[in-house]
């Protein structure tokens, strides 16, 4: 009886356990819908530190991060989304946002490549591959990927494209 109850707390203590990460990014994701951008990302840390690779976790993360303009603290963050899930187009386009904001075209370019390979429908990686391009005086993809994301829904590609295809 006596290791009959030491095995039930031990099997509920593990539960909790695990349960635990899921609670903590389920807190996190209802905090950042409230607008609560700094206990989000102290929710998601605590659903990290229970499992070093809920890769949901870090990406939400980063997106918070990058609300909070931690630019260096959002690339770690969907770096290891990628390192973790390297077919997440999403990582990818959260990272060249970064990218974008620290003035890294190149690697902006590079990580909207990658996510459109992943999901040739982003019109997001279109549209902020073809800023990129835009910066870096390649006038001719830029407007391109302005074209295409237009065709994918793109309203800030139409903006774009008046200003910069002209």
């Amino acid at each position: 009886m006596k290791n009959l109850l030491l095995a039930s707390f031990i099997m509920m203590t593990c539960s909790i356990c695990a349960q635990s990460a899921t609670g903590y990014f389920d807190k996190a994701m209802k905090k950042a819908e409230a607008g609560n951008t700094k206990g989000a990302i102290a929710d998601y840390t605590k659903a990290i530190s229970m499992n070093s690779k809920f890769v949901e976790a870090y990406q939400n993360r980063g997106v918070a991060k990058f609300k909070l303009n931690d630019l260096k603290g959002a690339q770690a963050d969907f770096s290891k989304t990628i390192e973790l899930d390297s077919m997440n187009a999403d990582a990818f386009t959260g990272r060249a946002n970064v990218n974008y904001k620290l003035q890294n075209y190149q690697g902006t370019i590079e990580d909207c490549t990658s996510s459109l390979g992943l999901n040739p429908k982003d019109y997001i990686a279109y549209n902020l591959r073809g800023l990129a391009y835009n910066k870096i005086g390649d006038k001719k993809n830029s407007c391109k990927d302005f074209t295409k994301a237009i065709e994918l829904g793109s309203q800030s590609a139409i903006k774009n494209k008046a200003t910069f295809c002209k």
